[in-house]
This record gives structure tokens, sequence and C-alpha cells, in this order.
């Protein structure tokens, strides 16, 4: 299953009720995506709330939920592990990847981005609604998949090993702009390449398979290399994940904590500036 559906296809499966419409949307400004989804959605769809599905015994933002949390939290959606799962946010492609993402960590087979997301639906002029329709309550059995998640520790003692694309801003990167959450240092991991993830999109879609393939070799992506992805807080890092998947790399892992944990002050991370 590829990792995208064109706006005709999902209209299509959702009149033949073959799919489940998750909303992903999230920004980190602490826009309420959960009220503007009430007022403007597709029809049938629910709301996944990243960060009331996300561990909270820690002080970072938004780490991956464990499996018993996302399954309460999904079958609370009317959603089962068996069920085709389509996910889009407000922005184009967003945050619906990390939404993606977490599915697919979860060990869901039948799961896809919308292209082109809400925007793309609404130009294509197909049918929104402004009422929530409560979910029936499922099972929802998650069957979570290993090496797909790389903890700091690891990532520290190992780096050589991996290589590191970051999908924050090229100036973020370089340590040329301020981070936007208090307390932490700027610049990049050690060794790390930037790879922002808005290079990988066009019209709130991945670009094309032979564009991306071009785009990740650039940065040094084979067959053989062990590639981790990362970003301010494990969002946008989704984003290289879900093109590296559609290009065929599958064993990707994306190191949750991202900047918001490596570039803390309080830590000892090494932290260079700077192009790499």
């Amino acid at each position: 299953m590829t990792t995208q559906i064109d706006a005709g296809e999902l209209s299509r499966l959702i009149g033949t009720k073959t799919v489940k419409v998750i909303d992903g949307s999230w920004a980190l400004d602490g826009t309420d995506m959960r009220a503007l989804f009430e007022t403007d959605h597709i029809p049938g769809a629910q709301f996944f709330d990243i960060e009331a599905v996300s561990d909270h015994s820690t002080d970072l933002p938004h780490m991956a939920p464990s499996p018993e949390q996302f399954a309460a939290a999904v079958g609370r959606l009317g959603i089962s592990a068996d069920d085709h799962v389509v996910i889009y946010d407000r922005q184009g492609l967003f945050s619906a990847a990390r939404v993606w993402w977490t599915f697919v960590v979860m060990g869901h087979k039948k799961v896809q981005i919308l292209r082109g997301g809400l925007l793309g639906w609404k130009a294509a002029g197909l049918p929104i609604e402004d009422h929530v329709v409560p979910a029936s309550a499922v099972t929802y059995t998650p069957y979570p998949l290993r090496g797909k998640i790389i903890d700091m520790k690891t990532l520290a003692e190992s780096s050589n090993d991996y290589l590191v694309l970051d999908a924050r801003s090229r100036a973020r990167f370089e340590g040329t702009a301020p981070e936007p959450r208090a307390g932490l240092r700027s610049g990049h991991m050690p060794g790390s390449r930037s790879l922002p993830f808005g290079d990988l999109i066009r019209d709130g879609s991945l670009k094309p398979e032979a564009e991306l393939k071009e785009i990740l070799a650039d940065v040094g992506v084979h067959d053989e290399v062990a590639v981790v992805t990362s970003c301010g807080s494990g969002v946008t890092a989704a984003i290289i994940s879900m093109a590296l998947a559609e290009t065929g790399h599958t064993s990707a892992l994306l190191y949750d904590g991202s900047w918001a944990e490596w570039g803390q002050n309080k830590l000892d991370t090494p932290v260079v500036t700077g192009a790499e």
C-alpha cells in the first residue's frame, strides 16, 4: 500500500463506507485544531489529538504513546486494526505524517495520507461537515513493531552507525535562527544532515517518487545505510520517514525526543553550528 491516496479515491471509499478518516491536525503555535475540526472537516472524520495520545510520563512533547494508550484512544474513535485508515491535516502535509507514523509503529497495515490534506479536498470541490458524528467504540488490538524508534542514549552511543536526517529549517539546523521552544541551544547533532521537510513536499503532498529518490540520494540515503529521522519534536521527522517508506526504504528509525531533547541547555549532548 502506498503512503498516499487521492481525494477522489477517498471520496469513493467514504461513499462505500470502507474507510475510516482521521483529522490529525496539530500546530506548534497552540492553535486549537480540535475546535477547527468541529466546525470544518471531511464527512465522518474523527479527530486524533497528538498531544492527548502521547506519553505523559515525560516532559518532552508528544512522545509516542504506549500500545495500550494508543489502542484505547483509537478504539474510542471507532477504528479496529483491520480498518483502512486515511489521515489528513489542515496544512496539507504536516502533522498528519506523525499520526501516520504512529499507526505504522503500532503495526497498522492499511494506513495512508490524503494527498493535499483538507485544502486539497476542498479544492476538489468535495463536501465538508460542520458537525461531529460520534464514533461507536470498538476494540483495537495493536501489533507494535520493533526497530522504529531510537532513544537519545542509543543514538549518542552509536551515532556513527546512522545517517541522521534533520527535518528542521536549514537556519535552525545551522544555528542562525533561534529555536521556537525555550531552553534549547541552536545548532544540530554532529554528523547529521539537513533535509528540511518542505523540500519533500509539493502542493500539500509528497513529491513524485523519482524526485524523492534523488533528494534522498543527495543527502546520502542508499539501501545499505541505517537512517534516523529527527526534527524539533518528532512531528516533521515523520515526513522524512514517510518519504523513505514511499521510496522503498523501510528500515528507518525516528528519534522521538528530537531537538526538544538533544538541544536542551541542561544536557551535555554535543551541538555544532554552521553547515554540515
